[in-house]
Protein backbone atom coordinates (compact mmCIF):
# COMPACT_ATOMS: atom_id res chain seq x y z
CA UNK A 1 0.00 0.00 0.00
CA UNK A 2 1.35 3.41 -0.92
CA UNK A 3 2.04 5.69 2.03
CA UNK A 4 1.09 9.34 2.19
CA UNK A 5 3.93 11.43 0.80
CA UNK A 6 5.51 14.85 0.82
CA UNK A 7 6.25 16.15 -2.66
CA UNK A 8 9.77 16.86 -3.86
CA UNK A 9 9.11 19.11 -6.84
CA UNK A 10 11.74 20.73 -9.06
CA UNK A 11 11.13 23.72 -11.33
CA UNK A 12 13.83 24.69 -13.83
CA UNK A 13 13.98 27.50 -16.39
CA UNK A 14 16.21 30.14 -17.90
CA UNK A 15 16.02 33.65 -16.43
CA UNK A 16 12.51 35.04 -16.80
CA UNK A 17 10.88 31.63 -17.12
CA UNK A 18 8.65 32.18 -14.08
CA UNK A 19 10.23 29.79 -11.58
CA UNK A 20 9.51 31.80 -8.42
CA UNK A 21 6.00 32.87 -9.38
CA UNK A 22 5.05 29.34 -10.39
CA UNK A 23 6.50 27.91 -7.18
CA UNK A 24 4.42 30.26 -5.02
CA UNK A 25 1.20 29.43 -6.87
CA UNK A 26 1.83 25.69 -6.59
CA UNK A 27 2.72 26.05 -2.90
CA UNK A 28 -0.55 27.87 -2.23
CA UNK A 29 -2.48 25.06 -3.90
CA UNK A 30 -0.52 22.48 -1.91
CA UNK A 31 -1.40 23.80 1.54
CA UNK A 32 -4.16 26.37 0.90
CA UNK A 33 -2.51 28.92 3.20
CA UNK A 34 0.47 31.05 2.15
CA UNK A 35 1.27 31.81 5.79
CA UNK A 36 2.45 28.18 5.95
CA UNK A 37 4.82 28.71 2.99
CA UNK A 38 8.44 29.82 3.35
CA UNK A 39 10.81 30.85 0.57
CA UNK A 40 14.55 30.44 1.12
CA UNK A 41 15.54 33.31 -1.18
CA UNK A 42 19.03 33.42 -2.73
CA UNK A 43 17.85 35.40 -5.77
CA UNK A 44 18.44 38.97 -4.53
CA UNK A 45 15.02 39.36 -2.89
CA UNK A 46 13.14 38.27 -6.01
CA UNK A 47 10.55 36.59 -3.76
CA UNK A 48 9.39 40.04 -2.63
CA UNK A 49 8.18 40.82 -6.16
CA UNK A 50 5.11 38.63 -5.69
CA UNK A 51 3.90 39.88 -2.30
CA UNK A 52 0.54 40.70 -3.92
CA UNK A 53 -0.18 36.96 -3.96
CA UNK A 54 -0.46 36.86 -0.17
CA UNK A 55 1.52 36.83 3.07
CA UNK A 56 4.08 34.09 2.64
CA UNK A 57 7.34 33.99 4.60
CA UNK A 58 10.78 34.82 3.20
CA UNK A 59 14.14 33.75 4.61
CA UNK A 60 16.85 35.68 2.73
CA UNK A 61 20.05 33.69 2.23
CA UNK A 62 23.22 35.55 1.33
CA UNK A 63 26.76 34.31 0.56
CA UNK A 64 28.49 32.10 1.39
CA UNK A 65 26.08 29.56 -0.11
CA UNK A 66 27.54 26.53 1.65
CA UNK A 67 25.52 23.30 1.91
CA UNK A 68 25.47 23.77 5.68
CA UNK A 69 23.77 27.18 5.44
CA UNK A 70 21.09 25.71 3.18
CA UNK A 71 20.58 22.89 5.70
CA UNK A 72 20.26 25.41 8.53
CA UNK A 73 17.71 27.42 6.52
CA UNK A 74 15.58 24.32 5.84
CA UNK A 75 15.61 23.33 9.51
CA UNK A 76 14.68 26.89 10.51
CA UNK A 77 11.61 26.74 8.25
CA UNK A 78 10.65 23.34 9.67
CA UNK A 79 10.96 24.63 13.24
CA UNK A 80 8.72 27.59 12.36
CA UNK A 81 5.91 25.18 11.45
CA UNK A 82 5.98 25.64 7.69
CA UNK A 83 4.14 23.15 5.47
CA UNK A 84 5.84 24.05 2.18
CA UNK A 85 9.45 25.18 1.72
CA UNK A 86 10.49 26.76 -1.58
CA UNK A 87 14.26 26.79 -2.12
CA UNK A 88 14.80 29.57 -4.66
CA UNK A 89 17.26 28.55 -5.89
CA UNK A 90 19.49 25.51 -5.36
CA UNK A 91 21.86 26.74 -8.09
CA UNK A 92 23.85 28.82 -5.61
CA UNK A 93 24.60 25.81 -3.39
CA UNK A 94 26.45 24.36 -6.37
CA UNK A 95 27.71 27.29 -8.45
CA UNK A 96 27.37 30.36 -6.21
CA UNK A 97 29.79 32.25 -3.98
CA UNK A 98 30.86 29.77 -1.33
CA UNK A 99 29.00 26.93 -3.04
CA UNK A 100 30.42 23.47 -3.76
CA UNK A 101 32.47 24.47 -6.81
CA UNK A 102 33.95 27.39 -4.87
CA UNK A 103 34.78 25.16 -1.90
CA UNK A 104 36.67 22.71 -4.13
CA UNK A 105 38.61 25.55 -5.73
CA UNK A 106 39.59 26.98 -2.34
CA UNK A 107 40.66 23.59 -1.01
CA UNK A 108 42.81 23.05 -4.10
CA UNK A 109 44.51 26.41 -3.63
CA UNK A 110 45.32 25.62 0.00
CA UNK A 111 46.56 22.12 -0.80
CA UNK A 112 48.22 22.18 -4.25
CA UNK A 113 49.54 18.64 -3.69
CA UNK A 114 46.02 17.41 -4.41
CA UNK A 115 44.08 18.34 -7.54
CA UNK A 116 40.44 19.41 -7.61
CA UNK A 117 39.30 15.86 -8.39
CA UNK A 118 40.64 14.48 -5.13
CA UNK A 119 39.19 17.39 -3.14
CA UNK A 120 35.68 16.20 -3.99
CA UNK A 121 36.06 13.49 -1.36
CA UNK A 122 35.57 16.28 1.20
CA UNK A 123 32.85 18.23 -0.62
CA UNK A 124 30.60 15.46 -1.97
CA UNK A 125 29.48 14.36 1.54
CA UNK A 126 28.58 17.98 2.35
CA UNK A 127 26.50 18.28 -0.81
CA UNK A 128 24.84 14.93 -0.12
CA UNK A 129 23.92 16.07 3.40
CA UNK A 130 22.04 18.98 1.79
CA UNK A 131 20.21 16.58 -0.56
CA UNK A 132 19.38 14.25 2.34
CA UNK A 133 17.98 17.14 4.40
CA UNK A 134 15.57 17.96 1.57
CA UNK A 135 14.55 14.34 1.04
CA UNK A 136 13.99 13.70 4.74
CA UNK A 137 12.14 16.94 5.46
CA UNK A 138 8.70 16.79 7.07
CA UNK A 139 7.59 19.56 4.68
CA UNK A 140 6.71 19.65 1.00
CA UNK A 141 9.82 20.88 -0.84
CA UNK A 142 9.83 22.88 -4.07
CA UNK A 143 13.22 23.69 -5.58
CA UNK A 144 14.00 26.07 -8.40
CA UNK A 145 17.13 25.85 -10.50
CA UNK A 146 18.54 27.97 -13.30
CA UNK A 147 19.14 26.59 -16.77
CA UNK A 148 21.83 27.74 -19.20
CA UNK A 149 22.82 26.93 -22.75
CA UNK A 150 25.09 23.91 -22.87
CA UNK A 151 27.69 23.31 -25.58
CA UNK A 152 29.50 20.31 -27.00
CA UNK A 153 32.93 20.26 -28.63
CA UNK A 154 33.48 17.80 -31.46
CA UNK A 155 36.51 17.25 -33.67
CA UNK A 156 36.08 17.65 -37.41
CA UNK A 157 39.41 16.79 -38.96
CA UNK A 158 41.92 19.24 -37.53
CA UNK A 159 39.21 21.64 -36.35
CA UNK A 160 37.27 21.68 -33.09
CA UNK A 161 33.61 22.52 -33.68
CA UNK A 162 31.44 23.93 -30.88
CA UNK A 163 27.73 23.17 -31.15
CA UNK A 164 24.72 23.93 -28.95
CA UNK A 165 23.54 20.96 -26.90
CA UNK A 166 20.30 22.22 -25.34
CA UNK A 167 19.71 23.70 -21.90
CA UNK A 168 21.40 22.31 -18.80
CA UNK A 169 20.42 22.69 -15.15
CA UNK A 170 23.03 24.55 -13.08
CA UNK A 171 23.42 22.07 -10.26
CA UNK A 172 25.15 18.74 -9.80
CA UNK A 173 24.33 16.33 -12.61
CA UNK A 174 21.66 13.82 -11.62
CA UNK A 175 19.82 16.06 -9.16
CA UNK A 176 16.46 15.50 -10.87
CA UNK A 177 16.65 11.79 -10.03
CA UNK A 178 16.20 12.71 -6.36
CA UNK A 179 12.86 14.42 -7.08
CA UNK A 180 9.32 13.11 -7.29
CA UNK A 181 8.52 15.48 -10.16
CA UNK A 182 10.80 17.68 -12.25
CA UNK A 183 9.19 20.36 -14.43
CA UNK A 184 10.85 22.53 -17.07
CA UNK A 185 9.44 25.97 -17.92
CA UNK A 186 10.05 27.77 -21.21
CA UNK A 187 10.17 31.54 -21.74
CA UNK A 188 6.38 31.62 -22.17
CA UNK A 189 5.89 29.84 -18.82
CA UNK A 190 4.74 26.63 -20.49
CA UNK A 191 5.56 23.65 -18.28
CA UNK A 192 6.45 20.08 -19.25
CA UNK A 193 7.66 17.28 -17.00
CA UNK A 194 11.08 15.75 -17.57
CA UNK A 195 10.65 13.25 -14.72
CA UNK A 196 7.41 12.24 -13.00
CA UNK A 197 6.87 9.50 -10.44
CA UNK A 198 3.27 10.56 -9.82
CA UNK A 199 2.01 9.99 -13.36
CA UNK A 200 0.14 13.31 -13.15
CA UNK A 201 2.13 15.17 -15.80
CA UNK A 202 4.10 12.59 -17.78
CA UNK A 203 3.27 12.56 -21.51
CA UNK A 204 0.65 15.28 -20.98
CA UNK A 205 0.37 18.54 -22.99
CA UNK A 206 2.30 21.58 -21.78
CA UNK A 207 0.48 23.58 -19.09
CA UNK A 208 0.82 26.80 -17.12
CA UNK A 209 1.51 26.14 -13.40
CA UNK A 210 -1.23 27.41 -11.10
CA UNK A 211 -2.83 26.85 -7.71
CA UNK A 212 -4.76 24.01 -9.32
CA UNK A 213 -1.43 22.31 -10.08
CA UNK A 214 -0.69 22.39 -6.35
CA UNK A 215 -4.11 21.00 -5.47
CA UNK A 216 -3.67 18.13 -7.92
CA UNK A 217 -0.30 17.29 -6.34
CA UNK A 218 -1.77 17.57 -2.83
CA UNK A 219 -4.52 15.09 -3.69
CA UNK A 220 -1.89 12.66 -4.97
CA UNK A 221 0.20 13.07 -1.81
CA UNK A 222 -2.81 12.45 0.44
CA UNK A 223 -4.15 9.47 -1.52
CA UNK A 224 -1.84 7.13 0.39
CA UNK A 225 -2.35 5.78 3.91
CA UNK A 226 -0.94 6.96 7.23
CA UNK A 227 1.77 4.71 8.64
CA UNK A 228 1.77 4.44 12.41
Amino acid sequence: TRQKAKIRLGLSAVAGGGKTYSAILIAKGLCGDLSKVAIIDTENNSADLYSHLGEYNVLPLNPPYTPERYIEAIKTCESAGMEVIIIDSITHEWDGAGGCLDIVEELTKKDPKHNSYTQWRFVTPRHQAFIDTMLQSSCHIITTVRRKQDYEMTKNGDKVVVTKAGLKEITREGFEYELTVNIELDQNHNATSTKDRTGLFQDKPAFTPSEETGRIIRDWCESGVDVK
